[in-house]
C-alpha cells in the first residue's frame, strides 16, 4: 500500500513538473492511445478498466472502448440475426455503459479495409455491417477481432479534467493487448508498467514528490 501511495505522488509530481515546463499528459490524448484506470479510481464503471481510444476531439469529446471486460456471452448468441454469427463460439465484451444495444468491432489486418476507420498502426474499426458480415463469413479468429457492446464516451473537456486529477495513465495502444487472449491479465500487467516507469523518474521527480 505505502508503494502504491508512494507511485502516486510520484505521478503528481511528474504531473506538476511537466505542466510547468509547458507540457501536460492531456497533450497525449489522441485516438490510438490507451487510458488504464489509476488505482484510485472508484467508478465501477471504469474500476481496473483499459480503454482504447477510438476517436478524440477537444471540441467533440473522446470516445472509446474497455478491452479488458469480456463476458461469457457468445457473438451468436448477440448476432443471432446475421448467419454469418452462427456457431461462433468467441465472446462478446462490454465497450462501456453508453448504448449498451450498439455493436463496435475492432479488427486487425495487414491490408487497408475499405469500410473502416483505421485506429492506429494495423488495428481498424469497422463501420458497416456489410464488412462485419465479410469479416465474420471469413471466419476470422478471436485473436485479430473482438466485437464489443456499447463505449465509453466523455464530453468536451470532461476526459481532460480526469486525466488532471490523476484518474487515468496514458500509453500508445499495443494491438497485442487489445486482442489478448487473457483480458483481465491485460490492467494488472499495464499498471505496473506504469508504475515502474513512474519510480525510475529522475531524482528531482522523486524529491518533489515527498
Amino acid at each position: 500500500m505505502r508503494r502504491a501511495a508512494g507511485c502516486f505522488g510520484l505521478l503528481l509530481a511528474f504531473c506538476a513538473l511537466t505542466r510547468a515546463q509547458g507540457v501536460s499528459e492531456v497533450d497525449q490524448l489522441a485516438p490510438g492511445r490507451f487510458l488504464v484506470a489509476g488505482r484510485d479510481l472508484g467508478d465501477p464503471n471504469f474500476a481496473e478498466a483499459v480503454v482504447l481510444l477510438v476517436q478524440y476531439s477537444e471540441q467533440r469529446g473522446a470516445m472509446g472502448v474497455i478491452i479488458n471486460r469480456r463476458t461469457d456471452v457468445p457473438i451468436s448468441r448477440v448476432l443471432n440475426d446475421l448467419k454469418e454469427a452462427q456457431n461462433r463460439a468467441d465472446l462478446i465484451y462490454v465497450g462501456g455503459p453508453v448504448e449498451l444495444n450498439s455493436l463496435i468491432a475492432p479488427l486487425r489486418s495487414a491490408d487497408k479495409l475499405d469500410g473502416a476507420k483505421k485506429i492506429f498502426g494495423d488495428v481498424y474499426l469497422m463501420s458497416s455491417k456489410e464488412l462485419l458480415q465479410k469479416t465474420l463469413a471469413s471466419r476470422v479468429d478471436a485473436n485479430v477481432f473482438h466485437a464489443f457492446l456499447g463505449y465509453a464516451g466523455w464530453q468536451p473537456g470532461q476526459l481532460e479534467h480526469e486525466v488532471d486529477a490523476g484518474a487515468w495513465h496514458i500509453m500508445p495502444a499495443d494491438a497485442a493487448e487489445v486482442f489478448h487472449s487473457d483480458p483481465d491479465s491485460v490492467w494488472p500487467r499495464l499498471i505496473r508498467r506504469t508504475e515502474t516507469q513512474i519510480a525510475a523518474a529522475p531524482a528531482q521527480w522523486r524529491r518533489a514528490a515527498r
